[in-house]
């Protein structure tokens, strides 16, 4: 056997499905996979353009630095296998105004402090970059490899402006990189933060107007708030989204919203909930949203909690002997404790609703996604339980029963003293808890 040349990373295989094709060639976990057909594998988005064939021969290096060469038949359909460790996340060279980095307090997920800009990571797992920091290379190789969907923050189309916003002189034109990208038929999703005094008014027509002409190669695009912590110490001072922005925004787009999506036959413009719930304005029905493509974005994600409650409510039974507590946000208390409030009439529950005040934020961050351990142990201070406390999925850490300040589940039952149930963050994971509970 050969020895690998140890300029040859690879990638460095994390797990070896059981009964697949890699494993029947004996590959093992931690081993390097150095090549596919002869062509070097530098990162995932190597391996799942070059892993496409049938037959693939493979140059895998062990764990001692041997080499050895395989080769793969594949049944069609039939993947090899293999899994890897996730790419380190390419840093973000911006300094952004707003950056909710910048904005962080200590004592949270080591992972959380990470700016990333990585187009792989945009096209892995729908992250949003810049394209700032992109170099030509990779520009060609987005297109080589046609990475579709990639998800995009422009914020402005604004050259100077985007400088100003993005913290960052002699980035590439964002308007020339979307063109490039929409003539090779990439698909992209894009998003502008809002910053009141910025890149609203005319720069905000201008920017969707921009975004509009490339449709349907950019397929939506999310107007949202930026957010804003108690945590800008030295940080530049940004005006926050209030109740009568909010509002005058949606009197403003709302009606021209709804006349591009018209025009372009689809529902490409989409207005973030939070200018809906600081406003107080009614929600657009679910249709309005398409396929969610802005979920992460929180967009449409309250027109589809009112349709999942409403299939609930429909189908709920009686359980009248039954209580529990239900931690939200802030910003969601007003619609899920309309939900709550028709459970309990149709079940004859005992459900009660806790908003949690965000202190380790400030009260400004009202997501329940963002709500900490502490804060929770903070809202029952000197209450005591008879009830189980049901705490959305959202809250914690994804497969890990860890909240955003690093408190874990248990730790949070050992200050309570109380029943902790995890649930899937909708009105069906919620009622589902709720029949465990009378089980």
């Amino acid at each position: 056997m050969a020895v690998c040349n140890s300029r040859q990373k690879g990638l460095v295989i994390e797990a070896v499905a059981a009964d697949s094709a890699a494993s029947r060639a004996g590959i093992k976990p931690s081993e390097r996979l150095l090549k596919i057909n002869n062509k070097p594998v530098k990162d995932i988005i190597d391996y799942s353009y070059l892993a496409a064939d049938d037959q693939l021969v493979l140059d895998i290096a062990g764990i001692a630095g041997d080499c050895r060469q395989l080769v793969l038949e594949l049944q069609p359909g039939e993947s090899a296998g293999l899994s890897f460790l996730p790419p380190v996340p390419r840093q973000c060279g911006n300094n952004c105004l707003f950056c909710f980095v910048h904005q962080l307090p200590k004592g949270l997920r080591k992972s959380l402090y990470i700016k990333d800009e990585d187009y792989r990571l945009s096209f892995l797992h729908g992250t949003y970059v810049t394209l700032s920091n992109l170099k030509p290379a990779e520009l060609r190789r987005i297109i080589k490899l046609r990475l579709s969907p990639l998800y995009v923050s422009v914020h402005t189309t604004d050259p100077l402006l985007r400088e100003k916003l993005l913290g960052r002189q002699g980035i590439p034109p964002i308007l020339e990189q979307l063109r490039s990208l929409a003539a090779a038929r990439i698909q992209m999703h894009c998003q502008i933060v809002l910053c009141p005094g910025l890149n609203d008014g005319i720069a905000l027509e201008q920017t969707v107007a921009d975004l509009a002409e490339l449709y349907p190669s950019i397929q939506s695009l999310a107007v949202v708030p930026l957010g804003l912590t108690a945590h800008r110490e030295k940080l530049p001072q940004l005006t926050a989204v209030n109740r009568q922005y909010a509002a005058n925004l949606l009197d403003k787009w709302l009606g021209q919203m709804r006349k591009l999506n018209r025009r372009l036959g689809e529902p490409f413009l989409q207005l973030a909930d939070e200018f809906f719930i600081k406003a107080g304005y009614p929600f657009p029905p679910l249709r309005e949203y398409a396929e969610l493509p802005q979920w992460e974005n929180g967009v449409g994600m309250v027109a589809w909690f009112l349709k999942d409650a409403a299939r609930v409510i429909k189908r709920a039974k009686s359980l009248p002997q039954l209580s529990a507590t239900v931690l939200t946000g802030c910003s969601a208390a007003a619609v899920v404790q309309q939900f709550v409030d028709q459970l309990n009439d149709k079940t004859g529950a005992k459900i009660s609703l806790l908003p949690v005040v965000n202190h380790l934020f400030g009260e400004m961050v009202t997501v329940t996604g963002l709500v900490s351990g502490k804060d929770i142990v903070h809202a029952f201070k000197d209450k005591k339980f008879d009830a189980p406390l049901l705490v959305p999925s959202v809250m914690l850490k994804d497969d890990e029963n860890i909240f955003i300040d690093n408190m874990s589940v248990e730790q949070l039952k050992q200050e309570l003293n109380t029943d902790v149930r995890i649930f899937e963050a909708s009105p069906s994971g919620f009622y589902k808890a709720l029949t465990a509970i009378k089980r």
